[in-house]
């Protein structure tokens, strides 16, 4: 006997975006449909309302959900079947068919990939709508994208889901639709978009702070040779990933420094309003994040939960924590798109991948809003690329097939294989010996925007920073930030006039020559008081009026800026 049809009249009340979506989609009334949502904003409540729709009216009598991991598919069951949709998140592919009193099954793409022919009859024995959840996953490799295009050809309906529409790579994503543009390349096209900038408006998303540490890093190369950098100063692309993968390194002090600043976060959240407060460690593979729990356990008295996608009960483990009050969860790949532990509000960014793509995907775990005026707050190391990434968190992107490669040196490729077998030996290890680190505040990025001047670890000017109140709308937050840089600034001032009094002036004073790092801050200081004036003049939002600079002068974000590009934003804007 085939189960109720879900009643309409029950169902959730949507969101502003979801409703108009569902109306486009209702008018549209073509197979494919192509939605990108920002993580946290609704896709699934989305989602399963079409697929009640349809169901009703007949359109469709099953429905397939089709998603990355098998974590996501007990999620969608327990989602749908609070709306009255049945899903089977138990199906094998030996099972052949779907068991009558389910409306349809959840499945991942790899599944799909191993069995297509089985699940192209169950498409076809009923008008069935798919649903393909992060659909860039189908282009992960050809077996998955050849697997989607065989098994669903012949679906009623499918509709395309995704929060980060765009890939590393140019393996077209099936039943996307690619439009060629002026300068010949093809972008994916989507058919409802809503982005995190409008999620942040709306209220539906937290706004999130990035912390930036910096610090002496030192590591000995394959060849015996001993080299030294400043996290975040100038260097070739090579020194930057072994500075990056040196402060990364649990036996140094970075770490340690960094996740102690953490914790002092989340504290900070947890007596201010979010009381269930939970932070999340992301590592590079299974022996680190097990390093890194023993860490937090060392500084919090709290044993961390360690979740690695190859043990038994890491779906468990998961749900568990996210319905707990306990601290800290140290994660691989397990916690990706789509897991919702809505009370993730500190992060830690702790690995080395640097493509756009995976750094959306971990920023996504934070976003999520319970309500008004929750923020959300991330330490990453201060490396170039990552405060570009950080700068573009409102950027809207598209998957781009024929673009021109341009590799950062910061070994994505070589990452990737190592996570697949999350196992940091062999390759990786042996590029270089980590021999020490430690950690230093850089700046605070919000809105694309660089706040501060730098701070020591364990100094009263950090902690102006971490204890920032964790309840705040996203004017306040900019506002507050602004009110710390200058009170930063305004005691430095006081310190270095109280130096010269009691300093006996020499009858010449030497000429004082900044670095090229104290002559980024100060132009980065001096850059932000002027978008900050222009804000003041004309309510435009810092993060636009950055924009347009980029827009006229060229480069990346100021974060990662080069002391020509700020000193040319800075004569540009002050002819605005």
């Amino acid at each position: 006997m085939s189960p109720p049809l879900p009643n309409l009249e029950t169902f959730p009340p949507l969101r502003d975006w979801q409703r108009k979506a569902l109306v486009g989609y209702l008018r549209k009334r073509s197979p494919d449909f192509m939605a990108v949502a920002t993580p946290g904003a609704g896709k699934t409540t989305f989602a399963l309302r079409i697929a009640a729709e349809l169901l009703n009216d007949g359109t469709v009598e099953a429905v397939t959900v089709v998603c990355p991991t098998e974590h996501l598919k007990t999620q969608w069951a327990n989602a749908a079947a609070r709306v009255g949709i049945q899903l089977d998140s138990a199906f094998r592919n030996s099972d052949v068919h779907t068991a009558r009193d389910f409306h349809g099954a959840v499945l991942t793409y790899a599944q799909v990939g191993m069995a297509p022919a089985v699940h192209r009859r169950r498409t076809m024995t009923r008008p069935t709508m798919v649903i393909l959840d992060e659909i860039h996953h189908a282009g992960d490799s050809r077996t998955w994208g050849d697997g989607v295009k065989q098994a669903f050809d012949q679906a009623e309906r499918r509709l395309m889901l995704t929060g980060t529409p765009f890939r590393s790579d140019e393996n077209p994503i099936p039943f996307v639709e690619y439009e060629r543009g002026g300068d010949g390349l093809q972008r994916s096209r989507s058919d409802s978009v809503y982005g995190y900038s409008d999620a942040l408006r709306d209220g539906v998303v937290r706004p999130v702070i990035f912390l930036a540490y910096s610090g002496e890093t030192r590591w000995r190369t394959n060849a015996g040779d001993e080299l030294a950098a400043r996290l975040g100063e100038p260097m070739t692309k090579d020194l930057v990933a072994q500075a990056w993968r040196t402060a990364l390194d649990h036996r140094g002090d970075w770490m340690p420094q960094v996740l102690r600043a953490a914790d002092a976060r989340l504290s900070r959240l947890r007596s201010h309003g979010m009381t269930d407060a939970g932070g999340l460690v992301i590592a590079s593979d299974q022996q680190t994040a097990r390093a890194y729990a023993k860490l937090l356990d060392e500084i919090t008295g709290e044993k961390a939960v360690v979740v690695l996608s190859d043990d038994q009960g890491a779906s468990a483990r998961i749900a568990q924590f996210a319905l707990s009050e306990q601290r800290w969860l140290v994660a691989v790949r397990m916690v990706s798109e789509g897991v919702d532990i809505p009370r993730l509000a500190v992060g830690v960014y702790a690995t080395s991948a640097s493509t756009p793509l995976y750094f959306a995907q971990a920023i996504g775990r934070f976003v999520r809003a319970r309500r008004q005026g929750e923020t959300a707050t991330v330490f990453l190391p201060s490396v170039p690329h990552l405060l570009g990434l950080a700068s573009e968190m409102e950027a809207q992107r598209d998957h781009i097939l024929g673009a021109p490669k341009d590799p950062d040196g910061l070994d994505d490729d070589l990452l990737e294989r190592a996570q697949r077998t999350e196992d940091a030996e062999g390759e990786l290890e042996k590029r270089f010996e980590a021999l020490s680190a430690t950690a230093e505040l850089d700046q605070v990025i919000y809105d694309g925007t660089s706040f501060g001047t730098g701070a020591r670890t364990g100094t009263p000017e950090e902690e102006e920073y971490l204890g920032l109140p964790g309840l705040l709308s996203p004017d306040q937050v900019a506002v507050l930030l602004n009110k710390r840089q200058t009170e930063q600034l305004a005691a430095q001032k006081r310190a270095a006039a109280s130096a010269s009094r009691e300093t006996v002036p020499s009858p010449r004073e030497p000429v004082v020559t900044m670095s090229a790092a104290e002559r980024r801050v100060a132009l980065r200081r001096q850059l932000n008081t002027l978008v900050a004036a222009h804000h003041h003049r004309t309510n435009l939002p810092h993060g636009k009026i950055h924009a347009e600079l980029r827009r006229l002068c060229g480069g990346p974000p100021s974060a990662q800026a080069t002391i020509e590009q700020l000193e040319e934003r800075i004569a540009t804007i002050q002819t605005f």
